[in-house]
């Protein structure tokens, strides 16, 4: 006798359901999904490279790279290629037992990194959940009893509770306080302050290298080693979140080589997978040692499959080449910029490192950015002001000429 089902959609779809289909997925995601996204009005059907193609064949020039994750651009062949052979061999066993490309990734994130010990996850608020438990479980163990840990206003470390208290942009607390104690934020950039506020509870200091969600700030080049003196000093981890600034982004394979400063712990996503979800929370074997057995885990962290995808993209962002090709492409992006913001002023500076860069505007950014969509390009805006661009590694200087005449364009329409 089969098992009986409860299933809502057992047998045939009910009258009037919306057909199934990329053309009305638009419809479809409005009648089902949460409503947390503002997403526009297009469904990507294709991607290859820098490029994509919506529902009705439209082609589109992708700046944003799907927020930092498709760094090798969409659909890479290595990618695709390594992904598939997983698909036909093994999905998922759970972390009670072993998997090859498991293994070989965590080898990797620590041969290209100061890291001795990595933790898989799925995402970067899971890798940098990870981080905080780590800090205080060291704290606990190793720190006498110590448990604070200090942010920086302006960054973003996602959305669960912890990260999002460690976020330091009060638009995305709002609903839903009180946030979680332990936690306190002191200003971007400034050395001082942060001297200032750590205390006898202070564990650690997580920040970002260079702030992507809160506008492509990057610090001035003394601040990074003058944290590494002061954590040393205090006896505090410092942990970088180089969830976006990482893999490639700034030309550097991790953002922090550039200041020449080697964390305690690192916490990776976004470009790692190639377009699959996953996270990395990399650590020395002085901290990481205080997780043992039962003191963190997670269900679906290093499945095979996306630790496949993940192994074959360090290994190809990792290539001198492409790093080279991404601080040339970036250096070449950011000159065109600087050279549209003295012709349209709705530009006042461009900011940034490597394919990290951002536009700061003099009015707010929503409206270019949609007007940008509707000719072909996608670029993001974020802190209401600020074009931010993180374009594919791969992106190659006609591609960003043929997304700056289109820029150029909507901008002249701003008058």
């Amino acid at each position: 006798m089969s098992a009986p089902s409860n299933a809502k959609d057992a047998g045939p779809p009910p009258a009037g359901s919306p057909p199934a289909g990329p053309q009305d997925a638009i419809a479809t995601s409005a009648r089902y999904e949460v409503g947390v996204y503002a997403r526009n009005p297009i469904t990507f059907v294709r991607g290859r490279g820098c490029e994509l193609w919506d529902a009705e064949g439209k082609r589109y020039l992708d700046f944003f790279a799907g927020l930092a994750v498709n760094a090798l651009g969409h659909c890479h062949p290595a990618v695709v290629d390594a992904v598939q052979a997983q698909v036909a061999t093994l999905l998922h066993v759970s972390n009670l037992y072993h998997t090859e490309p498991t293994a070989r990734l965590a080898r990797l994130l620590c041969e290209f990194s100061f890291a001795d010990r990595v933790f898989l996850c799925n995402s970067g608020a899971e890798a940098n959940e990870a981080a905080i438990k780590l800090a205080r479980r060291w704290g606990a163990d190793r720190g006498g009893g110590r448990y604070e840990i200090l942010a920086t206003h302006g960054s973003f470390h996602g959305r669960t509770l912890a990260t999002l208290t460690a976020t330091g942009q009060e638009k995305y607390h709002q609903g839903f306080q009180p946030l979680l104690p332990g936690i306190r934020l002191v200003p971007f950039g400034d050395v001082t302050a942060l001297a200032e506020a750590v205390r006898d509870e202070t564990v650690a200091i997580l920040l970002e290298p260079i702030q992507g969600e809160g506008g492509v700030v990057v610090p001035d080049a003394a601040y990074l080693p003058a944290v590494r003196r002061l954590a040393d000093q205090r006896g505090l981890l410092l942990m970088l979140d180089e969830v976006q600034c990482g893999l490639g982004r700034t030309g550097r394979l991790f953002a922090h080589e550039h200041a020449g400063v080697v964390p305690d712990v690192m916490t990776l996503a976004k470009a790692l997978g190639g377009g699959l979800p996953i996270g990395a929370m990399c650590a020395t074997e002085r901290v990481a040692a205080v997780f043992s057995p039962g003191t963190h885990g997670s269900t679906f962290g290093g499945n095979p499959v996306a630790c496949a995808a993940a192994a074959a993209t360090l290994t190809r962002i990792a290539d001198p080449a492409l790093l080279e090709h991404v601080r040339a492409t970036g250096t070449y992006l950011r000159e065109r910029l600087e050279d549209l913001a003295a012709r349209q002023r709705v530009i006042t500076h461009v900011r940034g490192l490597g394919l990290m860069l951002g536009a700061v505007l003099d009015r707010p950014g929503a409206g270019i950015v949609r007007r940008a969509l509707d000719r072909g390009l996608l670029v993001n805006c974020t802190a209401e002001t600020v074009l931010r661009f993180l374009p594919p590694l791969v992106i190659d200087t006609v591609q960003i000429d043929e997304g700056l005449a289109i820029l150029d364009e909507v901008l002249a329409d701003e008058g």
